[in-house]
């Protein structure tokens, strides 16, 4: 008896050209993964840096995220725990082990207790480091890996995520093309997921109503880490 997937599979079989061998057919697959078409730039989202940065902001707040800005990795610690506070969230944090974060001397704030590894269910507030940033729709992007756990990003209620602004693209063609220069091919380095977060969990199927945190966290919070700190890892 034919399963659902071979069928599917035999229709796309006959649909193929029986001229072309299996062999040229990923010889053409090959060939349009390494050298990506380019698709139309929206004029809106070709801006300079400052720009950027305020068109980010604009639009991650108008999806019901909050955003901060700071000039280095030093004031990390102190902006999270006014964050923290500000809606009265006890003061522990868990995240990951992103090169990045290793740069912060966590020890200066022992009011604040700083655990690593995914996200178990007794966490509430998470901090995490994007790869990068999309300012056209407020967009955080994520990669999971063994410094990534992707549990960070939807278990805990709040979720805080630290955007090196260095690391802020206009549009999603231009992160897609960092993505691939930095993580090489596909079958060797690409990361398993790479999630494309806007704004924090939402759901409008009861009464067409919307409701924030109900298949991931309530609150998204977005730190722009201004200077030269990009390394992400």
């Amino acid at each position: 008896m034919i399963n659902a997937r071979e069928e599917i599979l035999s229709k796309i079989k006959a649909g193929l050209d029986p001229l072309q061998s299996r062999a040229r057919r990923e010889k053409s697959v090959e060939t349009r993964l390494s050298n990506p078409s380019k698709h139309v730039i929206p004029k809106r989202a070709q801006l300079d840096r400052a720009k950027r940065i305020l068109l980010f902001q604009q639009m991650a707040e108008e999806v019901a995220a909050t955003t901060s800005r700071v000039s280095s990795l030093n004031e990390l610690p102190e902006t999270i725990i006014e964050y923290l506070n500000r809606h009265n969230l006890p003061s522990h944090i868990k995240t990951d082990t992103n090169p990045l974060l290793n740069r912060v001397d966590w020890a200066k704030h022992p009011t604040l207790e700083v655990k690593y590894g995914k996200a178990e269910d007794c966490d509430q507030n998470s901090v995490t480091v994007a790869f990068a940033g999309v300012a056209e729709t407020g967009t955080a992007v994520l990669t999971s890996g063994p410094n990534n756990p992707t549990t960070l990003n939807f278990l805990p209620e709040n979720h805080i995520i630290i955007l090196p602004v260095s690391r802020l693209f206009g549009t999603y063609e231009e992160t897609w093309a960092r993505l691939r220069a930095e993580m090489g091919e596909i079958e060797k380095t690409f990361p398993r997921t790479v999630n494309w977060i806007t704004g924090p969990s939402r759901t409008g199927d009861i009464e067409q109503t919307i409701q924030l945190g109900i298949h991931g966290p309530k609150r998204l919070h977005v730190i722009l880490v201004e200077g030269n700190d990009e390394e992400t890892g």
